[in-house]
Formats: C-alpha cells, sequence, structure tokens
C-alpha cells in the first residue's frame, strides 16, 4: 500500500491512498487489513480496557490523599473527619507511560452496621473488580484489628496486593513501617501521602504487579439475563416484580421508601429465567442523604452496575419530576440497555395522555431512542410487553456492524452531508469501526475536530441505518495526530 503523507493548512495530516474508501466499495477483509497498520494501533489505545488499582483500608488512613498524589490533582475530596469517601469514584492514572484506573473507596469497616456496612459493601466490591488492591495503613498508629480482618479477606483474593505504609514523614517512621511485616502482606512500602514521599517506589511496584490485560467485564456471565428495576420511590416496582414473579417477593406499601436493599429474584419469563432486582427507590440530592438512605443509593447504584438492562418505572399519572430525570441520566452515564415503562397506566385519562405526550417530548427528547411500555403493575395490563422490549434493547445493546458495512455506510452519509469546516477546510472523516459492544461504540478517524452536532447526526444515522433501538450509542473521534515528513 502506497501513502503519499501531507500537511493540511491546519496541520493535520491528510492520507492518500492507493485504494480510497471514499472512491470505492470498502471489503471487510482486504480493506481492513490494508489499513491495519494505519489505524489499529491508534484504536487499540483508544478504546482498549484499562486495569483497576483499587484503594482500600480502614476509615481515615488517607486513601483520598493517595488517590490525589497518583493521579497528580485534587479531586478526591479530603478532610480529617472519618468517612468522608462514602461512594467508590474511579480516576484516570499514568506512571511510566502505563495508564490505569485508580479507584478511591470507603473506609472498609468489616463489622460495620448501617450506612457504614454499605459503604465495606462498596470496598469488597471493588476488590472483586480490581486487578492490584493497594491496602493503606497508618504506620504511625499500626496494625489495628480492622487491618487484621481486612488482611484476612485479601488473603482469599487472587488478586495482588501491595500494602502502602501511610504517614512516615521521615525517618523516624521508617521502623513503625517495618513492623507492619508482622501482617503478612509483604514488603511494606512507607511512604507519605501527603508530602509525596516514598510514592514512586509505591507506584513502581504497582506498575510491576499490573496484569499485562485486564479482567474482561465484557463476557456476558452464565446465567439469566440481569435486569435491574430503577425509579422513584412509590412508583410500584415492588408491585411490578411481585406481578412478574407471580407471588409475593417484594414488600409492597403506599408508604415511599419500602426497600431498602435490592430484592435479587430469577422469574421464568417466556420459557426463560431473568434475574431481576428491585431496587430502593432513589431520592432527590443523595450526595446530602444518610443514614438508611444513603445506604439504599449505594446498594442501587451497585445493582445498576451489575444489570444489562434497566427497566426505570414512571408514574404515568402524575408529571415528570426531577427525579424521574436524574434517574435516567444515571442508566444512561452507566451505559446500560434502557426500558421506559410508564406505569400506573390504568389511572391515565385523556387529558392526562395529553400531557404526557408533551412532557416526553420535552423532557426525554433526548433518548428517543428508549423502548416505551405503558402498563399497570397493579392489574397487569400489557406486563407482558415488557419481554419484547428488554429483548429488543439487549439486542440492540450485543449488536456488531461489521467494518465494511459501517465504511459503505460513511461514504454516503459523508457525501451527502460533509462536516461542517473548521478553520477554513472540512475535516475529512477517514475511516470508522464499532470498538466494543455493550453499549456499542465507535471510533471515527478524522483529519480534524468535529463538531458536536455533527457527532449527533452521525449517531442518529447510524441508529436510522442499523437500528440500536433501546441502547445507548457511543461515538468517539480520534483525530489523527501530526506527522512529520521524511526529509530525503
Amino acid at each position: 500500500m502506497n501513502e503519499d503523507h501531507g500537511m493540511d493548512d491546519g496541520g493535520i495530516e491528510e492520507i492518500t491512498l492507493d485504494h480510497d474508501p471514499a472512491d470505492g466499495v470498502w471489503d471487510d477483509e482486504q480493506d481492513w487489513y490494508a489499513l491495519d497498520a494505519e489505524f489499529a494501533d491508534e484504536l487499540d489505545d483508544e478504546t482498549a480496557p484499562l486495569p483497576i488499582v483499587a484503594i482500600i483500608g480502614r476509615p481515615n488512613v488517607g486513601k483520598s490523599t493517595l488517590v490525589n498524589r497518583i493521579i497528580g490533582r485534587r479531586e478526591a475530596v479530603v478532610e480529617d473527619t472519618p468517612g468522608v469517601t462514602r461512594d467508590r469514584v474511579t480516576y484516570d492514572a499514568e506512571w511510566v507511560g502505563t495508564r490505569f484506573l485508580v479507584q478511591d473507596t470507603g473506609g472498609w469497616e468489616p463489622e460495620g452496621k448501617g450506612l457504614q456496612e454499605a459503604i465495606s459493601t462498596q470496598a469488597a466490591l471493588a476488590m472483586r473488580e480490581a486487578d492490584v488492591i493497594v491496602l493503606v495503613v497508618d504506620a504511625v498508629v499500626g496494625a489495628t484489628a480492622t487491618d487484621e480482618a481486612v488482611v484476612r479477606t485479601l488473603r482469599r483474593s487472587k488478586t495482588p496486593v501491595v500494602l502502602a505504609a501511610n504517614k512516615v514523614d521521615g525517618e523516624r517512621q521508617e521502623a513503625e513501617a517495618a513492623a507492619l511485616w508482622s501482617l503478612g502482606m509483604g514488603e511494606p512500602f512507607p511512604i507519605s501521602a501527603v508530602h509525596g514521599r516514598g510514592t514512586g517506589d509505591l507506584l513502581d511496584r504497582i506498575v510491576e504487579v499490573l496484569p499485562k490485560t485486564p479482567r474482561d467485564d465484557g463476557v456476558r456471565a452464565a446465567g439469566p439475563r440481569r435486569v435491574a428495576l430503577v425509579g422513584k420511590p412509590n412508583v410500584g416496582k415492588s408491585s411490578l416484580l411481585n406481578k412478574l414473579a407471580g407471588e409475593q417477593r417484594s414488600v409492597v406499601h403506599d408508604v415511599a421508601g419500602t426497600t431498602v436493599d435490592p430484592v435479587d429474584t430469577v422469574v421464568e419469563l417466556d420459557d426463560r429465567p431473568w434475574r431481576f432486582v428491585d431496587t430502593a427507590g432513589l431520592r432527590r440530592r443523595v450526595r446530602q442523604a444518610s443514614g438508611t438512605e444513603y445506604y439504599a443509593s449505594l446498594r442501587t447504584r451497585a445493582a445498576l452496575d451489575s444489570a444489562e438492562v434497566a427497566v426505570l418505572l414512571i408514574d404515568a399519572s402524575q408529571p415528570l419530576t426531577e427525579q424521574d430525570l436524574r434517574i435516567l441520566s444515571m442508566v444512561i452515564e452507566a451505559g446500560r440497555a434502557l426500558v421506559l415503562a410508564f406505569n400506573k397506566w390504568d389511572l391515565v385519562d385523556e387529558d392526562r395522555r395529553y400531557d404526557l405526550e408533551r412532557e416526553i417530548d420535552r423532557e426525554i427528547s433526548r433518548v428517543p431512542w428508549a423502548g416505551r411500555v405503558n402498563i399497570s403493575a397493579q392489574t397487569g395490563r400489557a406486563v407482558h410487553r415488557l419481554v419484547p422490549a428488554m429483548d429488543l434493547a439487549l439486542e440492540s445493546w450485543d449488536k456488531r456492524i461489521s467494518t465494511g458495512r459501517l465504511n459503505n455506510w460513511l461514504k454516503e452519509i459523508v457525501a451527502a452531508t460533509p462536516p461542517p469546516m473548521r478553520g477554513g477546510r472540512i475535516p475529512r472523516v477517514l475511516f470508522v469501526t464499532q470498538a466494543t459492544t455493550r453499549p456499542p461504540t465507535f471510533v471515527f478517524f478524522t483529519t480534524g475536530f468535529l463538531e458536536a452536532g455533527y457527532r449527533r447526526f452521525l449517531e442518529r444515522m447510524l441508529r436510522e441505518e442499523f437500528g440500536f433501538d433501546g441502547s445507548p450509542v457511543r461515538i468517539s473521534v480520534r483525530v489523527r495526530e501530526k506527522k512529520q515528513r521524511n526529509k530525503r
């Protein structure tokens, strides 16, 4: 394959090929392999999953301070008060050319109750998902009973563990750090997360034990498809689960917030098993909530993270609320397939239906792709339509389009509607490929920036051509970096 590398006026590389995909029809095998050297390495850099490093330990040992030190900026909230961090929070990090994700967790109290139990649950989930675990211990205080309980749990894990002895601000604390050999977790790395002392050696060790390939979370676990029932309190999630199961699986009461813990139930529908999780209603201003309310929100978020499709229940008899829209945003950000179930349809009269359609057009216009079913969990009206809607959403979520079909489609779209001009030039869209599924993610290689409006246009055209009903679609643009001409 002969190439002529030139530069446009904006300093962006242009590529001319003997076989220009814009001039002919793509062959899914030959043309992809012909351009493999040009695009595959860049695609790997753009879309390859990153390994996860989980920072765990009991409250107030300096986990968030260490996270800020690793990522090189103040992102994680740090206070002297124990328990400031509750959720798992993930940040991008890099050390000596190695990229990874670092996950801050709440303080782990294995015997904690209520809210503390929920925070510990999030830390335990982080441990199960991590490729490397960093156990942070306060070297000044020494190993506590809680530290030893954490170590007993870590010994049962096959994940590599790095022991960080924090708050070693000088040589006088070195001996205190050495005493942590007694935990049996290998060499303790003396560090000061506040001052940065020793963190380079710690990061060297983390990079050393990182696996070459992270755990593959994209492979579907065997067993029933996983469905999260989400929505604001008292919208009818438990009633729907009971109707689907044909028996009383969840407590139902007129008082909002009856469900606190997620209820995990396998239900046989259309001769297939489905695993439903009835979650607690997500309330307004969750970050300011406390006690059982915050405990419920953490567990609900974890249930959504582990689900494949979310059924968002909305009370059709009442105006759409800020809570409904916030939960919708959460599902989209999680990248889950989605079905909107407008419940209590038996209470909706003609006037309300008219108002509801206007509310949907105004408030939910950004997800026209979401499946919609009008049901009554109380009477069972149209509940049978949920399974076809979930099947369609999951089929879209799992869908993969061949490279040849994508680029034949791209040729026609760009010819009919080129990207908007920037800096006096029209960016060329060179190539597109589907990087991943679940949700479908597409990478467009271009010679310049594509406006947000044009990216939305590409998504809309993708959906018109290939479907993806019920699934989010993610668009990534990879601008070809400038390359210097070879001087002769």
